[in-house]
């Protein structure tokens, strides 16, 4: 409110109650306020009291559930931990295994092809004997014509 619209109600309440009644109608709103605050306070008051114990009571299950929820989380966080670890170490141990049985097959190989190669060779050294016994002056017919050879060996 302005100071135009207060003024105005000043003199209204003067000519409807007149100047004897006016200090008594101050004095009686002014304890009807302080009775209105007065109760204002008092039901705010009745209000915390009796919600209190409904605050402290949520307050608890709040912090009991928050509690919980950490403690939920760290057994799940533990728990992935311990799988996660298991999980590497038996691929590490599969991984091991795998190496170990490349490197064991990649040696039988190598053993495979070298023995090979040595029969192949002992085999051409065996061939050659052979050529040098049915064709003693002849030194290399091979070139010329292997399939006479050949055929010459199995009539032989």
């Amino acid at each position: 409110m302005s100071g135009q619209e207060i003024f105005v109600i000043i003199i209204v309440a003067l000519l409807l109650f007149g100047a004897e009644k006016l200090p008594d109608i101050a004095k009686t709103l002014g304890k009807g306020m302080r009775d209105f605050k007065k109760a204002t306070d008092e039901i705010r008051r009745e209000l915390e009291t009796s919600t209190e114990d409904i605050r402290r009571d949520l307050t608890d299950v709040t912090d009991s559930v928050k509690r919980d929820v950490t403690t939920f989380s760290e057994k799940i966080n533990k728990d992935m931990n311990e799988v996660s670890d298991t999980i590497k170490n038996d691929m590490n141990n599969v991984t091991s295994d795998v190496r170990q049985n490349m490197n064991d097959l990649t040696y039988r190989i190598h053993n495979d092809v070298n023995e090979i190669k040595e029969n192949i060779q002992n085999a051409g050294k065996e061939v050659k004997e052979m050529f040098r016994r049915i064709y003693p002056k002849q030194q290399k017919p091979l070139r010329k014509n292997p399939a006479m050879f050949l055929t010459d060996i199995i009539k032989k």
